[in-house]
């Protein structure tokens, strides 16, 4: 669809509009009285987000002329069908949704929420990558919160195993600067040597992190990222998440769109569904979901 069939079929003036964006396809502004988010269609990325009256909450390198198939570093990516690079044999880490154009399934609007509905499926394309037929299906509203619903369905006739998270890149002042809360009594596995840890109380981010958190058993998991260098808290509620990943990757990470010190300016919290392997089969006709909703607030 064109830019302009997409706005006269989804759009929604002073709510909504689709406009050429990443990798030169389109992208959607969500908009209301809470704040605005950007959306690529080019991988689901939530490229930003800023509540009214805040600073961004996610940081995205200064890059802009990127081509399909390239990973931002940056926004809030949508990592499917494997996240990292364990679960599936052969696949690119964090699978290959993210580079993927998803298409416009649909868009509604309240006096207190703007939403949009992406959509990717099984065809020729992620065949050649993975082999099983599939449905994924991604919500993302603003309204108080930045909410995010990933639902994941098997629309073949074989079981398969996957893993979803989402990856996003918090904007921080000086990542020195920054604590992780909700983590306490966690066991965890240091991703960069494969060692044992369990955590007590907050973790403090001055040094790099690849950090894979066990979560204790409940229905949802809270997390807060503390930043004393912007006086800020960004609180992330998530669902259908057995793991949580802390990552930073410190001054030796090579990103290549991102400037030798833009490690300082984000720390990523990121809630997965299962880590390494993907645990248990989605048998056909099942759904799986994995939801998030983000909310920043300031200290007075």
């Amino acid at each position: 669809m064109t830019l302009d069939d997409l706005n006269r079929r989804y759009g929604a003036p002073g709510r909504m509009v689709f406009r050429t964006g990443f990798a030169g396809y389109p992208e959607v502004v969500l908009a209301n009285k809470f704040g605005t988010a950007e959306i690529a269609l080019m991988g689901a990325n939530v490229l930003s987000y800023r509540p009214t009256g805040h600073s961004p909450v996610l940081f995205r390198p200064e890059k802009r002329d990127y081509n399909r198939g390239e990973s931002l570093h940056g926004g809030l990516p949508v990592c499917w069908p494997q996240f990292g690079k364990l679960a599936i044999e052969g696949m690119s880490a964090h699978g290959f949704a993210r580079v993927m154009l998803f298409e416009v399934r649909g868009t509604q609007y309240s006096e207190d929420m703007t939403e949009i509905t992406l959509g990717l499926k099984s065809s020729p394309d992620t065949k050649a990558l993975w082999p099983y037929d599939f449905d994924l299906e991604y919500k993302v509203s603003v309204s108080m919160k930045l909410n995010l619903k990933l639902t994941t369905k098997n629309t073949g006739d074989a079981p398969f195993g996957f893993t979803a998270g989402f990856h996003p890149y918090f904007l921080v002042r000086e990542r020195d600067q920054v604590a992780v809360r909700g983590l306490d009594g966690c066991a965890y596995v240091d991703a960069r040597d494969m060692t044992d840890h369990v955590l007590s109380g907050d973790l403090a981010m001055n040094s790099e992190a690849d950090h894979v958190f066990t979560l204790k058993p409940a229905p949802k998991h809270e997390f807060a990222l503390l930043d004393s260098g912007l006086r800020r808290a960004i609180a992330m509620v998530s669902t259908g998440s057995d793991n949580a990943v802390v990552w930073n990757p410190g001054p030796a990470a090579k990103l290549s769109d991102c400037a030798a010190d833009d490690w300082r300016k984000f720390v990523c919290v990121e809630p997965v569904t299962a880590w390494p392997k993907a645990t248990g089969t989605l048998a056909p006709g099942e759904t799986s979901v994995l939801a998030a909703a983000i909310q920043s607030t300031v200290e007075e």
